[in-house]
């Protein structure tokens, strides 16, 4: 399900109105990245690396997997999170088989906007415990206003300037749109089934005017019965609370109210936010059980320069990496494929990889429309005699008549590894081929808990 959401080979230009600020970057540090994780931070901090060249490019994903050395699937959910907490804006558009993606950066909001915001504010105290949100609190207070040693004295516009009258007719050109500063407007809380008309019913215009309870943002009053699981008969005790002595109602004391009936009947514990969106909809992912799904699954969330480093022990040879970027942006094969078809090669070739092998192999899956680990495995064991004849006819060594003294080294997968299929012999297993694939396999139960 993931490849219906993004894959590797999908486009994307980076948009950002106005550059960020140090300021920018320290509520970045300080305020969001507890809320989204490293992983989210770093994407983000790439996009806003790449955003402030001055020639405009474009990227594919394979790029971002290499550059943060993360699986597609990681990329995927550090990418939903920042569109979840307000930074980034996405778009898409659809052309025949092709997808690309605009990325808009926003600028976080800042100090005194966050800590505003009850849901905001509330997840970061859940993260970061009170000690530390006080002292971040304390950090970015107004030392001046608080203590009250001053008074502001500014001159309004009006104060200063006044409008002369012209003889001139011109007109300003008005038309057009000025490009603003993109700054997020914080959590978005869409299609909530707050019942706001059982809310209204349950409060009487003697009690609660009409006009007061118009005077609290209807966003404010969703972000207050999501946070604190309130129901609209509890949000109408809420408002009751919060009514001052001149029935009206306050945001700061709707919030602080709101505050009071959860610890008083619900909890007296902080509410915390936790994520649910990639576990339930967008990557459900099933326990892999055999070892060959288990080496599917490795293969399909695993970056190809990983894979041969995972492989060789060793970083992989740069030519070897251009020869996996173009299996990519060329051929269009998904991750999975391209570690396959490198894989099988390697194994294939004692270790090396040959592009024109590569390349011919390649062309056949791409004629034969290959687009997953488990079909890539399938045709290598159907069409391994034909691949062993091409390997043959490019090599100095086919003219030899003798016949091999061993069997041909295949891939571990090769074999299927269900216990009631034909095993490879053990005479036949390179010891070094051997050790390999051990380490290869006890990689997998770490990759797993990485790409989930």
């Amino acid at each position: 399900m993931l490849y219906q959401e993004l894959q590797p080979v999908d486009s994307f230009k980076l948009k950002m109105a106005s550059p960020f600020s140090d300021y920018d970057r320290q509520l970045l540090t300080l305020f969001y990245q507890p809320l989204i994780g490293p992983q989210a931070m770093s994407l983000f901090m790439s996009f806003w690396a790449d955003a402030e060249r001055e020639k405009e490019n474009e990227f594919n994903h394979y790029y971002l997997m290499n550059l943060l050395t993360m699986p597609l699937g990681q990329v995927f959910e550090a990418r939903i999170s920042l569109e979840a907490i307000g930074l980034l804006r996405t778009y898409c558009r659809t052309v025949g088989d092709d997808r690309s993606f605009v990325y808009e950066l926003l600028a976080p909001m800042d100090a005194k906007s966050f800590f505003d915001d009850p849901l905001l504010s509330t997840f970061l105290f859940s993260k970061i415990g009170e000690q530390a949100y006080r002292g971040l609190r304390n950090r970015f207070l107004d030392e001046n206003l608080v203590e009250g040693t001053y008074k502001e004295v500014s001159r309004t516009f009006l104060d200063v300037y006044k409008p002369i009258r012209s003889g001139a007719s011109e007109q300003v050109d008005e038309t057009g749109d000025i490009k603003g500063r993109n700054e997020s407007k914080g959590i978005q809380i869409a299609h909530s089934d707050f019942d706001f008309n059982l809310l209204r019913s349950g409060l009487s215009e003697q009690m609660v005017p009409k006009s007061s309870l118009a005077s609290v943002s209807k966003e404010l009053i969703e972000k207050l019965a999501f946070l604190y699981s309130l129901t609209p008969i509890d949000m109408q005790k809420v408002i009751m609370m919060a009514l001052d002595e001149n029935l009206r109602l306050p945001e700061n004391r709707v919030r602080k109210a709101a505050v009071d009936y959860y610890k008083t009947n619900i909890s007296q514990n902080v509410p915390t936010i936790e994520k649910v969106f990639t576990k339930e909809r967008a990557i459900p992912i099933e326990e892999p059980k055999s070892r060959e799904d288990k080496f599917i699954f490795y293969m399909e969330n695993t970056a190809p320069r990983e894979m041969l480093k995972d492989y060789t022990g060793n970083e992989p040879l740069p030519v070897d990496v251009e020869l996996a970027e173009r299996l990519v942006t060329v051929h269009g094969f998904p991750i999975g494929v391209v570690n396959v078809l490198l894989h099988y090669i390697i194994i294939r070739n004692d270790g090396k990889i040959t592009k024109n092998y590569a390349e011919r192999i390649a062309s056949h899956w791409a004629n034969k429309k290959i687009a997953t680990a488990k079909e890539a495995m399938e045709i290598s064991r159907k069409e391994h005699d034909q691949y062993i004849k091409w390997q043959n006819e490019g090599s100095k060594k086919s003219t030899s008549k003798r016949k091999p003294t061993r069997v041909e080294k295949v891939p571990e997968w090769f074999y299927q590894n269900d216990e009631e299929k034909v095993q490879q012999p053990v005479s036949d297993v390179d010891p070094s081929i051997d050790e390999k694939r051990r380490q290869l396999l006890e990689k997998l139960d770490a990759m797993r808990s990485g790409v989930k």
